[in-house]
C-alpha cells in the first residue's frame, strides 16, 4: 500500500483535532483504553458528549485551554491506504509548527467554520501550503450543523475561497461541506446534505492520485554516508547510501559526481538485504559504481545530461522560527539534503503580507514572518527550484551559538 501524508490548518476552533478525532473514530482505529480516557477526560471537561478533539490534542495546556500548540502526528491505515496525519495548531504565534508539519505533507486539508467564513487564518494558511507546495488541498466547510446544512453558505463559502485560491499555485483543489462533530461526509455521507453529490473525505483521502507528485524526471540521489563493511567476505564493497530526492536510477546507468565532476555508471543497487535493478524517489537506497571515485557525504549522484543548478547566490523565502529577528548580514549554519554549509544573509527583498499576499515595505522578518531573503554561501550548493523538487529545493538556516533551526527555506 502506498502512503499519504496530511496536515490540517485553519482558525483556532475550527474543528481540526476533532476532524482527525473523528477520522480515527469511524474508522475503527481507536482502542478501547483510548476511547474509555477520552470519554473520562470530555466528562470532566463538562462535554455533553464525547470530545473527539482530546485524542490528538496531547499536551496538558492543549487539552486545559481547548487550542492545539504542538504538532500532533498519527498513523493509522485502512484496506486501501496507509496514513500519517499531522493536525497543526491554528494560532498565528505558532505558524513556524504548521510549516513544520506540512513541509512533507502531499495533501493539506484547511478547514473553516460555516459560521465566520474565510478569516486571516484561512488566508494564511492557504499561502503557506502553497509556498511549500503542497499539490491538493481540501477546503472542509466545518460545522454545517450550526447553519442548519444550508447549501447557499457552502455555495458562498466556496465562491470566496475560489476567488482568493486563484491567487495561489495549488495544482489541485477540492471543497467538502461537513460537520466534524457529528460525522457528517467525512467517512459516512451525510443525509442531511443530500444536495451535496461529491466525495466523502475518507473516500478522497483512499481515492487520491498522488504518485505523480514526485518528480521522477530529474536524477538526484544526495549521499548521506558512504559504506564499507569490515568483513573480509565484502573487503571490496564500497557503497554509497542515501535517499532518491529524485528521478529513476538503474543499473549501468551514467552518472556524475557533484561537486567534483567526475563520471562513472551504477554497477549495483540495494534496498534494504536485496539487490534491484532501479530505485526512485522517495526511496532509500544503496549505489554501487564501477569505478573508484572519492565520494563523500553532502556530494550528489546526477544525471550527466541533466544537472540540477550550482551556485553560492541563493534567493529563498524564509519562514522565521526564532525569537530573535533575522539579522541582515547575519552569518549562520546551513544544511541542504546532506550538505553542510555556512551562510551570510546577503540582502532582505522583502516581507510577504500574508493576509493580503503584497509585499510588505518592513523589511524586519520576525519570528513566524515569510520573506525573500537572498544568502551567500561558503561553498556551492546544487540545487533545483522548490516548484520542481521539493527535496533539493529546501534548506534550513541554524545558529551556530544555540544550534537551533532558526528558519525553513525554499528555494524560488
Amino acid at each position: 500500500m502506498d502512503l499519504l501524508r496530511f496536515t490540517t490548518a485553519g482558525s483556532v476552533d475550527d474543528g481540526k483535532s476533532t476532524l482527525i478525532g473523528r477520522l480515527l473514530y469511524d474508522t475503527k482505529q481507536i482502542f478501547e483504553d483510548q476511547l474509555e480516557a477520552v470519554t473520562r477526560a470530555s466528562e470532566k471537561r463538562g462535554s455533553g458528549e464525547v470530545d473527539l478533539s482530546l485524542l490528538t490534542d496531547g499536551l496538558r495546556a492543549e487539552r486545559e485551554q481547548g487550542i492545539t500548540i504542538d504538532v500532533a502526528y498519527r498513523y493509522f491505515a485502512t484496506p486501501k491506504r496507509k496514513f500519517i496525519i499531522a493536525d497543526t495548531p491554528g494560532h498565528i504565534q505558532y505558524t513556524r509548527n504548521m510549516v513544520t508539519g506540512a513541509s512533507t505533507a502531499n495533501l493539506a486539508i484547511i478547514l473553516v467554520d460555516a459560521r465566520k467564513g474565510i478569516l486571516e487564518q484561512t488566508c494564511r494558511h492557504s499561502f503557506i501550503a502553497s509556498l511549500l507546495g503542497i499539490p491538493h488541498v481540501v477546503f472542509c466547510i466545518n460545522k454545517m450543523d450550526l447553519v442548519d446544512w444550508d447549501e447557499a453558505v457552502f455555495a458562498r463559502i466556496q465562491r470566496e475561497l475560489e476567488d482568493f485560491s486563484s491567487k495561489l499555485e495549488v495544482r489541485d483543489i477540492r471543497y467538502i461541506p461537513i460537520s466534524a462533530l457529528k460525522g457528517d461526509n467525512v467517512v459516512e455521507r451525510s443525509a442531511r446534505m443530500p444536495w451535496y453529490q461529491g466525495p466523502t473525505l475518507m473516500y478522497l483521502l483512499e481515492t487520491l492520485h498522488i504518485a505523480g507528485d514526485l518528480n521522477h524526471i530529474d536524477r538526484r540521489f544526495p549521499v548521506q554516508t558512504v559504506i564499507r563493511p569490515m568483513t573480509t567476505e565484502h573487503h571490496d564493497f564500497r557503497g554509497f547510501a542515501g535517499r532518491v530526492a529524485g528521478g529513476v536510477f538503474r543499473k549501468g546507468d551514467a552518472i556524475q559526481v557533484l561537486p567534483s565532476g567526475f563520471q562513472s555508471a551504477i554497477k549495483s543497487i540495494h534496498i534494504g538485504e536485496r539487490e534491484v535493478d532501479e530505485c526512485f524517489a522517495p526511496q532509500s537506497a544503496v549505489l554501487t559504481l564501477n569505478d573508484e571515485i572519492d565520494i563523500s557525504r553532502g556530494d550528489m549522484l546526477v544525471s550527466p545530461n541533466n544537472m540540477p543548478e550550482s551556485s553560492q547566490d541563493v534567493d529563498v523565502m524564509l519562514c522565521w522560527f526564532n525569537e530573535r529577528p533575522l539579522q541582515p548580514g547575519g552569518k549562520y549554519a546551513l544544511k541542504h539534503t546532506s550538505r553542510d554549509a555556512r551562510c551570510m544573509v546577503k540582502e532582505v527583498k522583502y516581507k510577504m503580507d500574508i493576509s493580503t499576499l503584497h509585499k510588505a515595505e518592513d523589511p524586519t522578518i520576525r519570528m513566524n514572518d515569510i520573506g525573500r531573503v537572498q544568502l551567500r554561501t561558503t561553498v556551492p550548493l546544487h540545487f533545483d527550484t522548490y516548484s520542481r523538487n521539493r527535496y533539493t529545493g529546501s534548506l534550513i538556516l541554524i545558529d551556530e551559538g544555540t544550534n537551533e533551526t532558526v528558519a525553513a527555506g525554499m528555494i524560488v
